[in-house]
């Protein structure tokens, strides 16, 4: 795998990492929805679980305008369960070959970049 932190390496990271956020906003959307109707199912008062009720709705269009997206870019297939394991597959493999990249390689286009400690 090329060190995509070099400018020449660089070229399709931006979709790589819109996708990464897509996918993250998508589970934190989730985890809201998640959170606002255990809250609800905890409301004492008939105000607090209109509130809860508008907000739960919120997240829950929320979590829908954020799936869409995803289809539409071909970021996420939750009907085409082949095509989502093969990207899944296809990710951790990139997550594991830039776990593995040396951060500090001796053969950079980076060097200086860095403010160097003290010595």
């Amino acid at each position: 795998m090329n060190d995509y932190l070099e400018v020449r390496n660089a070229e399709g990271m931006p979709k790589l990492v819109d996708s990464t956020i897509a996918l993250d906003f998508l589970l934190a959307a989730k985890t809201g929805v998640r959170n606002c109707a255990f809250a609800l199912s905890e409301a004492a008062t008939p105000e607090v679980r209109a509130t809860l009720s508008t907000q739960l709705e919120n997240a829950i269009n929320l979590h829908e305008e954020i799936t869409n997206l995803m289809i539409n870019k071909g970021w996420f297939y939750p009907y085409e369960l082949n095509k989502q394991f093969e990207m899944d597959m296809k990710s951790s493999e990139t997550a594991v070959q830039i776990a593995n990249l040396d951060l500090f390689p001796g053969n950079t286009s980076r060097l200086g970049t860095f403010a160097t400690p003290e010595k």
